[in-house]
């Protein structure tokens, strides 16, 4: 049996660009997707938090330590410099992956840079 986890999320990123003529995609600095193991090409799914929005793109890598985070193409009507969005992408494991399986969760400041990093989210409580 297989199982579709999150393996990865850079939490309360800020948009940095919105380019309607762009290719499409979605651009994150090198360093994050370094960091969170999301790969150039992934497919992503991105959740605004300042609108409400979901859409689905992929990564691409932008410049290293830049900050950037830059929603491309048609998605750019989703989303507007400065929303604050969740990145996330998700992979395929085996019952025997899971075993030792923990997410990469990356916790953003306002300016992109990064305030943590954890492989679990605290229990909610009632």
């Amino acid at each position: 049996m297989q199982s579709v986890m999150l393996k990865a999320k850079l939490h309360k990123a800020r948009v940095t660009h919105a380019v309607l003529d762009y290719e499409g995609s979605c651009a994150i600095d090198g360093k994050l997707l370094d960091m969170s193991s999301i790969r150039e090409f992934e497919q992503i799914q991105i959740y605004n938090v300042t609108n409400g929005e979901r859409f689905t793109t992929y990564a691409i890598r932008g410049e290293e330590n830049s900050g950037i985070i830059s929603i491309n193409g048609a998605a750019a009507h989703k989303a507007n410099v400065d929303d604050v969005i969740i990145i996330c992408s998700y992979a395929t494991y085996s019952e025997a992956e899971l075993i030792n399986f923990k997410p990469r969760l990356i916790y953003m400041n306002a300016d992109n840079t990064v305030s943590h990093a954890s492989n679990a989210i605290p229990v909610q409580v009632a």
